[in-house]
């Protein structure tokens, strides 16, 4: 019996030391993915709430062609982006920027690559009145439609009595979006001990560090949440909203987190692979050259920040019985 003690005891302590030894390798600020999402105190979570949003994040009522849905372009089949450079919408028009992916984006502290909407519940409320993108004529045409589809009676089982608004219309969705996060990556597991990762995504993560990627690419989202100047490309950025001269440029700082998912790169999608992504940002953003050694070992580190998928059930969307909805072409 003693001897069985001993032997257990013995091979928690090696464990302990191995994981101690590992987190030595791990380079500061590195962590897993967190669990709990921010939410706000007027949108507070429920399952109604959520299975609400997830209808209406797959439903093409929200435009008015009747052909594009949240998922057209944050398709959640992969990665949470279209993997085009710049995504397809009314009148196949294209729009001006790179779909950045819906998964984890609780997390950002400002949605969009410029930053203009606050929370996930703003950023809703965008696309279906893009004229570009769901191209509805306004707010109203939006809720009108959503009435006739059936959704009425859905909405009062979550807000109350007569609250099919296009402000709860977007609470619901980004209640659903709050549960588009990606625990237990290859990185996660290696963090906490309870898996590997290869040998060069070992060297790829001491690199990004030496090389001062995670200057910006810190923590444990692989963001340090801020908004950063990035000279590439013609695209002026947060300009464009606050008009600044200081801001000519500057975009919110991409996680890596499932970023092996995600091409294209960058806000306009130039770069097809991430390979490719790497070399330009270490050269603009770092003045640095790396090998091709270098790079795929990066590239091999950030594959490693690839975690497990939302499961989705594609959801049943109601429809009047025997009629169409009003589209517009």
């Amino acid at each position: 019996m003693k001897k069985t003690i001993k032997t257990v005891l013995g091979l928690l302590m090696v464990t302990g030391l191995a994981m101690v030894a590992q987190a030595a390798t791990i380079p500061e600020g590195m962590g897993i993915l967190p669990n709990n999402v921010p939410v706000p105190a007027n949108n507070p979570m429920s399952a109604a709430k959520i299975s609400l949003g997830t209808q209406l994040y797959f439903d093409p009522a929200l435009s008015a062609s009747g052909q594009f849905s949240c998922n057209s372009c944050h398709n959640l089949g992969t990665g949470g982006v279209d993997n085009q450079k710049t995504s397809i919408g009314h009148h196949w028009q294209r729009g001006g920027r790179n779909a950045p992916t819906v998964l984890n984006a609780a997390f950002w502290s400002k949605q969009f690559w410029d930053g203009r909407a606050p929370l996930l519940e703003d950023q809703a409320k965008g696309p279906p009145l893009n004229p570009v993108e769901m191209a509805s004529a306004d707010a109203d045409t939006v809720v009108a439609r959503l009435k006739t589809a059936g959704y009425a009676p859905l909405f009062t089982t979550v807000f109350g009595k007569n609250a099919l608004t296009y402000d709860n219309m977007a609470k619901a969705i980004a209640a659903f979006e709050r549960t588009l996060i990606t625990p237990n990556a290859p990185f996660d597991r290696f963090v906490q001990g309870t898996g590997d990762i290869s040998k060069a995504a070992k060297r790829g993560m001491v690199k990004v560090a030496e090389v001062g990627c995670t200057s910006c690419h810190s923590g444990a989202l692989f963001t340090n949440n801020e908004f950063v100047e990035f000279a590439y490309g013609s695209d002026t950025g947060l300009k464009s909203i606050t008009g600044k001269a200081d801001d000519d440029h500057v975009f919110r700082v991409q996680s890596w987190r499932n970023v092996a998912l995600t091409a294209p790169y960058f806000h306009d999608g130039s770069a097809s692979t991430l390979a490719q992504a790497v070399k330009i940002m270490a050269k603009v953003q770092l003045q640095t050259t790396l090998s091709d050694a270098d790079v795929n070992d990066i590239v091999a580190f950030l594959t490693t920040l690839t975690g497990d998928q939302p499961q989705i059930t594609f959801p049943t969307l109601p429809r009047p019985t025997g009629v169409s909805l009003d589209w517009q072409d």
